[in-house]
């Protein structure tokens, strides 16, 4: 009996706080909306981005963690210089692969043209 007693008193207070919690909290409703904070783009828009630019960088903080946009932002600029520099190189490649495998003529070797002993 007492134990029954125990768990109807106990049922109660946890009714009781719930609904306070409830009741109280009505006033203001669910959480105000939060004033978009944008990210400032920190990633320099007049030179390529360098390895202390990537290290810098700090995204604001969301109710959920961070802004998919600003994060997805951030990653397609990245992608972009990424892709124009492998471009770049895979030119420079082909262009130091073409200019090895030319045919050299004795008029236009970079090489010191062999001394002729003359008597």
């Amino acid at each position: 009996m007492v134990m029954f007693l125990f768990l109807v008193v106990a049922l109660a207070v946890v009714v009781a706080a719930v609904t306070l919690s409830v009741v109280g909290g009505g006033e203001s409703g669910p959480l105000p909306e939060v004033a978009p904070e944008r990210l400032q783009d920190p990633l320099p828009p007049d030179r390529p981005v360098h390895r202390g630019d990537v290290e810098s960088l700090r995204f604001p903080l969301a109710p959920r963690g961070y802004r998919m946009a600003d994060v997805d932002d951030a990653l397609s600029r990245l992608g972009a210089e990424l892709a124009e520099r492998d471009a770049r190189i895979a030119d420079l490649e082909t262009a130091l692969a073409g200019a090895q495998s030319a045919p050299r003529t004795p008029g236009t070797s970079l090489d010191k043209p062999e001394r002729e002993d003359r008597p």
